[in-house]
């Protein structure tokens, strides 16, 4: 069934819970419950639900992304679809779910919010707002390319700490301690999937940050290692062509296997009735 027949009260059930520009509506979208924010209300949710966390009056936020991959993966294995389901918010990194949103929905994702693009606005309004990022994840020299890229492009902005993706499991909680030490608002990590997920859902309840997002290898495009495909196969929803390009080793089958059950997903789990309970 589309969303078109839905129901008013199942629209009405889809609506967060906020006020003002923080009010936003969730969609289901290739079987994932998916915000339907643009950029910019994306870092004012940020920014909002940061400076209300300060001082561990709240909980952190998890912020996952939702594209192609992550929706084949839902769908082929239960416990990342339930790691997915702990989100707080999903946003739509990828282009295939803008469109399919527009194509199959009644209340569409109004753009696209790349990682890759959102971890600049997210520094622009960090810079803005006195936000502090702490950056987990990847090599030591991405990491550390990553930060000095930001600190360039933002002289503002307050990189609290930061700490490579390559630390045995028990160091867990000291890299905890160290971050809320840090007075990190957002923490970035980039540990690739499925362990970045997992070292989420592992470590919300010892965190202090406001949110905490998912990011994939967004710190090797940060720190120019990564290109990122022409304007034009981005908007169309090619930019995983251009990556196969790059990188056709790595991700052959990978884009072999999911692809196609990306497309299933996209077309017949879109715009479902049956969303999770919105959290506040």
């Amino acid at each position: 069934m589309s969303a078109h027949a839905l129901p008013i009260q199942e629209t009405l059930r889809r609506v967060e819970r906020r006020s003002g520009p923080r009010l936003y509506s969730r969609v289901t979208v290739g079987g994932l419950d998916t915000a339907c924010v643009s950029r910019s209300q994306l870092g004012s949710l940020m920014v909002g639900d940061c400076l209300a966390a300060r001082g561990g009056r709240r909980n952190p936020k998890l912020v996952f992304a939702s594209n192609g991959h992550a929706i084949a993966l839902a769908a082929l294995n239960r416990e990342f679809r339930r790691q997915m389901e702990a989100a707080d918010l999903i946003h739509a990194d990828g282009a295939p779910v803008i469109a399919a949103s527009k194509l199959l929905t009644s209340t569409p994702v109004p753009e696209r919010s790349a990682t890759t693009d959102f971890l600049f606005d997210a520094a622009r309004a960090a810079e803005e707002f006195g936000l502090k990022f702490y950056l987990l994840g990847s090599t030591e020299e991405i990491n550390a390319r990553c930060t000095e890229s930001l600190k360039q492009a933002f002289p503002g902005i307050e990189i609290v700490g930061r700490r490579n993706g390559y630390f045995p499991r028990q160091a867990e909680a000291d890299i905890c301690e160290e971050i809320n030490r840090s007075g990190a608002d957002v923490l970035w990590v980039g540990l690739g999937v499925p362990l970045e997920y997992e070292f989420c859902l592992r470590n919300k309840t010892r965190l202090k940050a406001g949110w905490i997002v998912t990011c994939g290898g967004c710190f090797n495009f940060a720190a120019g290692d990564y290109v990122r495909a022409p304007a034009w196969m981005q908007k169309t929803g090619l930019e995983w062509l251009h990556r196969l390009w790059r990188d056709p080793r790595r991700l052959f089958w990978r884009y072999l296997v999911t692809n196609p059950i990306a497309i299933a997903m996209l077309l017949f789990k879109t715009g479902r009735a049956g969303v999770s309970p919105l959290r506040a």
